[in-house]
């Protein structure tokens, strides 16, 4: 997916190394040496499982972004499992990504906690279907996952701005850690978060798709997957059934 961005001219995150075999972890020290933010995931991992965030060095220990701290034999151990499959589809083999930690834009810091927020956008035939902002929480450990605490924010593709938001699947007005509104907000780089989406779903050649961006502080809106089963939570999030919105696509297509 990288390497088709670089050919499309999407941005990404940086990628500073691949761990692709057991023999390799040897050289992870000298790969991680000098260092101090990064993050390790999986090439094939499924629903954000087993992505680890470092956002700094405490002496020889590495820090996650909830604080923990890890011995190098620790962040060892995770590349190793990760190489394993464990965090993989059907557990096949795996590879390791070290790339460039996402620093969250600073429109976000009162409606997120600790982790990266991202902005999932469904797009069926190349036009934007439906979209939400995932948004972290202290439940969900700084995760942007729905299924483990984080908030669904639905989000207008017209505007860019929250209208309504979900935790657990149930109505939420306030972020339960920060107390600010989630509803209201007004996502960052809106068009260009649409107009990437759209150029991803025409390169992939996938007719439906979802798309995820994050939004860096320095660099502005990097794409950080495709997928190519997107959850249907983005319903909920919305309040609306998505096989309306594809509906209403396919009559704008036929009467093109």
């Amino acid at each position: 997916m990288r390497d088709l961005c670089l050919t499309i001219g999407i941005p990404t995150p940086d990628l500073y190394a691949v761990v692709a075999a057991h023999s390799a972890l040897r050289h992870l020290p000298r790969l991680l040496a000098g260092r101090e933010d990064f993050v390790i995931k999986p090439n094939r991992g499924a629903g954000g499982r087993g992505v680890l965030v470092i956002v700094g060095r405490d002496g020889p220990a590495f820090v996650r972004h909830n604080g923990q701290r890890l011995s190098e034999g620790e962040v060892t151990q995770h590349v190793s499992s990760i190489i394993s499959g464990l965090f993989s589809l059907g557990g096949r083999a795996d590879e390791a990504l070290v790339q460039q930690r996402v620093v969250p834009d600073a429109a976000f810091e009162r409606i997120s906690f600790q982790g990266t927020a991202d902005v999932r956008v469904i797009v069926y035939r190349e036009v934007a279907a439906m979209a939400m902002l995932r948004l972290p929480t202290r439940e969900s450990g700084g995760r942007a996952n729905l299924h483990q605490g984080a908030i669904g924010a639905g989000v207008d593709l017209a505007t860019g701005l929250t209208t309504r938001a979900v935790l657990r699947n149930r109505a939420t007005e306030h972020h339960p850690d920060t107390g600010a509104s989630v509803v209201g907000f007004e996502v960052p780089y809106w068009p260009q978060i649409l107009e990437m989406s759209r150029l991803v779903s025409r390169a992939t050649g996938m007719g439906y798709v979802g798309v995820d961006v994050v939004v860096d502080r320095g660099r502005g809106p990097l794409l950080l997957e495709a997928n190519a089963r997107p959850g249907l939570a983005i319903q909920i999030a919305n309040g609306v059934g998505l096989l309306r919105r594809l509906d209403e696509i396919d009559q704008q297509l036929r009467s093109v």
